[in-house]
């Protein structure tokens, strides 16, 4: 049945003979639906890369803009799916919020056919995307009530790290399948590249063939059947202690609607305060920290103002914001996913306009915009970077498990530290170089070790939450702290692209290192202090 009116996964006679095999179906549907949000919410990575080498008539900076518009809108609809499992059931939640996906991923698909489709559509279909982004923190709160407290650092790190798969996976399968016309007449025609491109099995030479739009299509082939499969496949608990009041699914719908559209309403109006004239914005250049502030709040306001049970209910579920760990484990949170999310959307970009272009000096001034023909592939390199961080992701919650996950984060927090440094220097020696390509590998193999410690740190993070808050709060609180950690989606291609264009890419990377030093002394001083109020080694 999909109604679960009893569930005791404390219970070790009820976990053995039912508990266990309901909690694992639940978990398995979960993670390909969760893998499908991340990949969508972030295919503007990779297919900004490709607009680039397709000639596309966009700037760097254009470009940068539309990952952190989905970024900024995927991160803002964390807040109300937070709460969407105690309203709505995890099935009717899981079913609906997956679904949403199939609107970006066609309407994306159709712009990318044509190469003079204007910026605002992208932008708008950015937005959209951002569904994909708001569905980690429903999935998770919803996982975390099917497990014993015992088992949720490796079933949040199971959920979390094969579903954080969906950016690895996107970030391989889209160059393949935008190297051929798999979907035949129906998928449109090709366009040119203009410039070298590449995928995992190697380079594309300019002058090839390439469906863009198949970036957007190709997401249909799991998300139909997963539309079956979160229906038929899911259960709702409906104990008193996660979903009491589950309404009929058309009434969750309607409610799960009502708040995404609110946080995608203010999530518009922080961009359109931001981003400048040209890139359809007011022009005000209200700095992007003011906007986060602003955004959120008003989210948070808007929400709770809701008539009826909803607002009655979301001023209960408040109560988390009284908890200062509750801002103590998103600062935390927001270093390693935060880390791990705004790097997986930026590093591709990244690699093209740092080390696909020659920097040579020109009466006394460096340029930036000559093609480097030995430069390496951003499609070729850099699925492996997210890859290391969510394969690596389970391993932090089974370590953490065992030996704390305070101990581990810190550990981690020297490993940011020092990788993003280093990462930083390669980064200003090719940025000033004719032949960057000389300063990738070290580049690389530092941002690699970078996406490992987020990928630990992840959960880790996970282990602290569930020994630090009551299990009624511990699932709000997971999907608050992903949310405001997902900001780092907005943030980081923001402060990419503003210092690229300012350049002076490594400031970024050192401001980066700056903050995780300051997450260290954090993470020290409340939970492996020994007189601290939660020590947790």
């Amino acid at each position: 049945m999909a109604e679960l009116h009893k569930w005791e996964p404390e219970n070790e006679a009820f976990w053995n003979s039912q508990g266990k095999k309901i909690a694992q179906r639940n978990l398995w549907i979960s993670i390909p639906s969760l893998l499908c949000g991340f990949a969508v919410w972030l295919y503007w990575g990779i297919l900004t890369v490709q607009m680039m080498n397709a000639g596309f008539n966009f700037s760097a900076e254009e470009l940068f803009t539309l990952t952190a518009i989905a970024g900024l809108s995927g991160a803002t609809l964390r807040i109300p799916s937070s709460f969407f499992i105690r309203f709505c059931g995890g099935r009717n939640t899981i079913f609906f919020t997956t679904s949403l996906l199939i609107i970006p991923a066609v309407f994306t698909g159709l712009a990318l056919q044509d190469p003079t489709t204007p910026l605002w559509q992208y932008q708008l279909l950015a937005l959209l995307s951002g569904f994909g982004g708001g569905n980690f923190a429903s999935s998770m709160s919803n996982i975390s009530f099917f497990f014993p407290k015992k088992q949720q650092g490796l079933a949040l790190g199971l959920n979390a790290g094969l579903g954080n798969f969906g950016v690895t996976t996107m970030q391989i399968l889209i160059p393949l399948f935008m190297t051929y016309g798999v979907f035949g007449a129906l998928g449109g025609d090709p366009v040119t590249l203009v410039s070298t491109s590449g995928s995992l099995i190697g380079k594309i030479p300019a002058g090839s063939e390439t469906w863009l739009q198949n970036g957007g299509f190709l997401w249909l082939l799991l998300l139909v059947p997963l539309f079956f499969a979160t229906w038929f496949g899911m259960n709702n608990i409906r104990t008193p202690e996660v979903s009491p009041n589950v309404g009929s699914p058309l009434s969750a719908f309607m409610m799960i609607s009502i708040m995404l559209t609110i946080g995608l309403a203010t999530a518009a109006a922080g961009l359109w305060l931001m981003l400048p004239e040209s890139a359809n914005g007011s022009g005000f250049g209200v700095p992007k920290e003011l906007v986060l502030v602003l955004v959120v709040a008003i989210t948070v306001f808007l929400l709770k103002m809701l008539p009826g049970a909803i607002g009655e209910s979301l001023t209960k579920q408040y109560q988390i914001f009284n908890n200062k760990h509750t801002w103590v484990m998103s600062t935390i949170y927001t270093m390693t996913f935060g880390s791990f999310i705004g790097f997986a959307a930026a590093f591709p970009l990244a690699i093209k306009v740092i080390f696909g272009f020659q920097h040579i000096m020109v009466d006394g001034v460096i340029t930036h915009n000559t093609l480097n023909p030995n430069g390496p592939s951003a499609l070729m390199y850099a699925w492996m970077a997210p890859f290391i961080g969510a394969l690596i992701r389970p391993l932090g919650g089974w370590i953490a498990d065992k030996w704390g996950g305070a101990l581990v984060t810190q550990i981690c927090s020297v490993v940011m530290v020092g990788s993003s440094l280093g990462a930083a220097y390669y980064m200003k020696a090719a940025y000033q170089s004719a032949t960057p390509e000389e300063f990738f590998m070290p580049f690389f193999v530092l941002f690699l070790l970078l996406f490992a410690a987020t990928g630990i740190g992840n959960g880790s993070t996970f282990r602290t939450i569930a020994m630090v808050f009551p299990k009624e709060q511990a699932g709000p609180v997971l999907g608050w702290t992903s949310a405001v950690a997902a900001y780092g989606a907005f943030y980081i291609p923001m402060v990419f692209g503003q210092q690229i264009k300012a350049t002076t890419p490594e400031v970024a990377l050192i401001g980066f290192a700056v903050f995780y030093a300051l997450c260290l002394i954090i993470n020290w001083w409340f939970y492996l202090r020994k007189d601290g109020e939660f020590y947790n080694p």
